[in-house]
């Protein structure tokens, strides 16, 4: 448990330092491209427009990103701060101060915020101004003048020692051994830590002294990762080599590296292949002179040529560099592939890549398994999640909305995965979960989405329903007859279980918070929270349109002792694996009782004007009005 939290929070905070980056790519393309240009030595040497490259270095591209690290943590005024802060580090030094604006961004972020918290509350009317654009001020300053003083000549010696390191490996042909590290660190999703957070920084304080570094090329160089995917295409098996080569486009021509990492969990010693094609590359880049004059992000062949300094050599070094480790790679893998016995099965591995990254893949979708025709006939339409009582009966409830509207009679009803019933034609889940659906219901046309409250597919499967349906109204009747039955709840949702203006420092303090109000309201018992916790870590409980529903397990239900709900208003928000969540519905559910509170939720919900609403709602009152008028 302790090893896996480190890397939880290693990951995080990788993901944090590249968050700072990565919006900010377009503007060092722009500083890139202006130094490929302008530059003596560049494409159309031109003396004054590359007067703007040692500007956008020292000053844009730090404040910048200083600016994205403490919007962050406290959104615009905590950006003000950090860019205050930041311009500390710069005037403090002589280098490109990324490392130091990734100190002072956040910090400055921090600082605010927590200032803001102290006196939130405390101000009185007409002077929120004043008090607002003052405690920016002063504590910008201050942060500012530490940073000159203190943080830059700390980070002017880290980068110096760093800077040493790099060039005495250079000379000592030591290099390559650093894939030893960034080859593994990719595939535990820190290649954009390593990439923006490291070898960025020391690259563009190279760049402004050589012209180019070498150091770009490291985390970003397709190599590896193309050789493994074509050692899939002629020696994998099954669905993994039937994807490969769709991958391998993904990855060499768009520059997601992130797509391969599925195909190195399924084999383990693939990422042999991947450490030594990566020392390979590297090798020839030293021993060629390779090297960028500009970040190449994402990694795609095409962002490396178009960051390769103008010039025969540099184009041969480093298209060379790419190959060899292509072939190197794919040499190793296919013996690796030819040899090895292990079964491979590329969803359990998708689902693990995920598990890994820590929130959502971008790509994982490509692995899912392809489907036929939408079922002609359709009478029953079946919402699965875990527990069958948060996610799901949303989902359901907002779909058969839709199936009223386009006046189909079908049935849509929701469940636990475990109580699927097998004459489910077309089965709904979150993405994750579909794969154990699709084990539980082989013969069932499976649909994933990512977004319960606002999923295109909705829409998507009402026109292709229209076209065709028979209906079995003796089953939607006694549907509706049932949920028609159900106990009166106009009670579940409470005054005293609406809580406002929230603030939590991660998603598991607001689980706990809104299941301690569960608990003390007594709806469950107190090991339901736990549960809630656990069923969050099995599958988010995010549902789209800033929205999270937490909710025990299925075998948590036990533990509920009557249904109940509670409101939690986060205006700031709160992170959910990479979502932003700015409502709450904590959720126990027993009996069904807790379905039509929760359809009209899930229909409130999927309005962004009415989130919005809630969101800014200045009491209990009036947010749940705004639920109650669904």
């Amino acid at each position: 448990m302790a090893q896996s939290n480190i890397k939880v929070a290693v990951q995080k905070f990788g993901n944090f330092l590249s968050s700072m980056v990565m919006p900010n790519i377009g503007a060092f393309i722009a500083w890139g491209l202006i130094t490929a240009l302008f530059i003596p030595t560049g494409f159309f040497p031109n003396e004054s427009l590359a007067k703007l490259v040692d500007p956008m270095v020292k000053y844009l591209l730090p404040l910048l990103i200083g600016y994205t690290g403490g919007k962050l943590v406290h959104d615009q005024r905590g950006g003000v701060v950090g860019a205050i802060a930041t311009m500390g580090v710069i005037v403090g030094s002589d280098i490109p101060m990324f490392l130091g604006a990734m100190i002072m961004g956040p910090l400055g972020g921090y600082i605010i915020k927590k200032f803001d918290q102290f006196i939130e509350g405390k101000v009185k009317t007409g002077f929120e101004m004043l008090i607002n654009n003052f405690s920016a001020g002063i504590l910008g300053g201050i942060l500012a003048i530490l940073a000159f003083l203190g943080v830059s000549p700390a980070v002017d010696g880290f980068t110096g020692a760093l800077v040493v390191g790099v060039d005495w490996m250079v000379a000592h042909g030591l290099l390559p051994l650093t894939s030893i590290l960034i080859e593994p660190a990719k595939i535990l999703f820190l290649n954009n830590a390593i990439n923006h957070g490291i070898l960025s920084p020391i690259g563009a304080e190279q760049i402004r002294t050589n012209g180019q570094s070498i150091l770009l090329l490291l985390e970003t160089n397709p190599g590896p990762g193309l050789g493994i995917l074509l050692a899939y295409c002629f020696f994998g098996k099954g669905t993994a080599k039937q994807s490969a080569p769709g991958a391998a486009i993904i990855h060499f021509i768009g520059g997601i590296h992130e797509i391969y990492f599925p195909y190195v969990l399924m084999r383990p010693l693939l990422i042999i292949a991947a450490i030594l094609g990566g020392m390979s590359g590297v090798f020839t880049f030293v021993l060629l002179g390779g090297g960028l004059q500009a970040v190449a992000s994402p990694g795609s062949i095409l962002a490396i040529l178009a960051a390769t300094p103008g010039n025969a050599g540099s184009y041969v070094a480093n298209i060379s560099g790419v190959l060899v480790a292509a072939i190197v790679s794919f040499i190793v893998g296919s013996l690796i592939l030819k040899t090895g016995k292990q079964t491979e099965d590329l969803d359990e591995a998708a689902r693990k890549m995920q598990e890994m990254k820590g929130k959502k893949s971008s790509v994982a979708g490509s692995f899912t398994k392809q489907q036929g025709e939408v079922p002609a006939s359709v009478q029953k339409i079946v919402f699965a999640c875990d527990a069958g009582m948060g996610s799901s009966a949303m989902g359901a409830s907002l779909l058969r909305k839709k199936v009223k509207q386009a006046d189909l009679n079908i049935s849509v009803t929701n469940t636990a995965i475990s109580n699927i019933p097998s004459d489910a034609q077309i089965v709904i889940t979150q993405e994750e979960l579909t794969p154990r659906a699709q084990n539980k219901v082989p013969d069932a046309y499976h649909i994933s989405v990512d977004n319960f409250l606002s999923s295109p597919e909705y829409d998507k499967l009402i026109d292709q329903l229209k076209n065709d349906h028979t209906t079995s109204k003796a089953e939607e009747e006694k549907r509706v007859s049932a949920e028609n039955n159900t106990d009166s709840n106009d009670g579940l949702l409470k005054e005293e279980n609406v809580f406002l203006n929230q603030h939590f420092s991660s998603k598991e303090e607001a689980i706990r918070f809104a299941g301690s109000v569960l608990v003390k309201g007594g709806y469950v018992e107190e090991n339901y929270v736990e549960a809630m916790i656990e069923r969050d870590n099995m599958t988010s409980t995010y549902m789209g349109n800033d929205v999270a529903i937490p909710h025990g397990t299925e075998e948590a239900k036990k533990n509920v002792l009557r249904s109940g709900f509670t409101v939690i208003q986060v205006p700031e928000g709160v992170d959910f694996d990479g979502e932003k969540v700015r409502l709450i519905f904590g959720i126990a559910g027993k009996d069904g009782t807790h379905l039509e509170i929760l359809s009209g939720i899930a229909i409130t919900c999927s309005d962004m004007d009415n989130i919005e609403k809630m969101v800014h709602a200045k009491s209990a009152k009036e947010l749940m009005a705004i639920i109650q008028r669904n």
